[in-house]
């Protein structure tokens, strides 16, 4: 492709050649200027094909510098995104060098943090052929019918499976970071760890897309005593808070099926009828 002669494609582009809209969700609008050309509206201008070379000679491999233990113990039931359920807690284990007290020296002055991490969860492909990489996702906030573009998303499959969580910091102790609000399950590889900082951070007038335009139905939970006895109460919580963000995927729509959460090796079984998911059952893992 010449970059001299590429044209800039918008959110408003991609509406008036997809009348249905599916490439970016009902309700969503461009704030971006449509143009003519992407480089005449930076005025930059790069040497073809020097990106590639570039890339070559400044590849970098990552190592983790800690591990996040969750009573998560598998994807399914983990909040889709860090920050909306500070009952769910867990702890960052550092591991050697990065587990003595220089590392984090002054951390706890910070109520959060920013968590660099990767999916560790994900399925790899086994077929051995080399398979193209998924340009387009389908958000759980569509309905999981439409199709976004991966940068467009913060869908777990992209290029190099990492992601990125804002969390708050609890409590630091021997090379241990107990945080909250986390969207990670247990066993997640940490690749770095940085403080949040309000003033650089915090951006009140951001537009978030079709996130903004979609509104996330919370589940009600029935939850029944004898069934929150056999956890803490902070436990109890916790799972509370996961099934009210309804982690079925969207569209199962039967109010028959019963759903399993694995958590603290216990099996979670649910139901969920409109608005309504009922803890119908609660069986200990037999390798727990």
């Amino acid at each position: 492709m010449t970059h001299g002669t590429s044209r800039r494609t918008t959110l408003t582009d991609m509406t008036n050649n997809n009348p249905d809209k599916s490439v970016m969700g009902d309700g969503a609008e461009s704030h971006l200027p449509i143009t003519d050309s992407c480089q005449e509206s930076s005025g930059k201008s790069y040497p073809e094909n020097a990106h590639e070379s570039y890339v070559r000679g400044n590849m970098l491999e990552i190592k983790p510098i800690a591990v996040f233990r969750s009573p998560f113990t598998s994807k399914f039931g983990i909040p889709r995104q860090s920050g909306i359920a500070d009952e769910i807690e867990g702890d960052i284990i550092l591991l050697p060098p990065y587990d003595r007290p220089e590392a984090t020296r002054g951390i706890e002055g910070f109520t959060h943090l920013w968590v660099i991490w990767g999916f560790s969860g994900n399925r790899t492909p086994s077929t051995g052929k080399n398979e193209a990489p998924s340009l387009t996702v389908r958000p759980p906030r569509l309905g999981g019918n439409e199709r976004v573009g991966v940068f467009a998303s913060r869908s777990p499959f992209r290029p190099n499976g990492l992601g990125l969580s804002c969390v708050r910091l609890r409590s630091v102790c021997d090379g241990v970071l107990t945080i909250a609000g986390a969207d990670m399950m247990d066993g997640t590889p940490i690749y770095d760890i940085k403080p949040y900082v309000a003033y650089g951070d915090c951006h009140p007038e951001a537009v978030c897309g079709f996130a903004d335009n979609v509104e996330w139905k919370r589940l009600e939970v029935i939850f029944a005593e004898h069934h929150r006895r056999l956890f803490t109460p902070s436990q109890a919580e916790a799972i509370l808070a996961a099934l009210r963000e309804d982690p079925r995927p969207q569209y199962h729509r039967d109010p028959e099926r019963v759903y399993g959460m694995p958590f603290a090796g216990y099996d979670i079984r649910f139901k969920v009828n409109g608005n309504i998911a009922v803890i119908t059952d609660i069986i200990k893992e037999k390798n727990m």
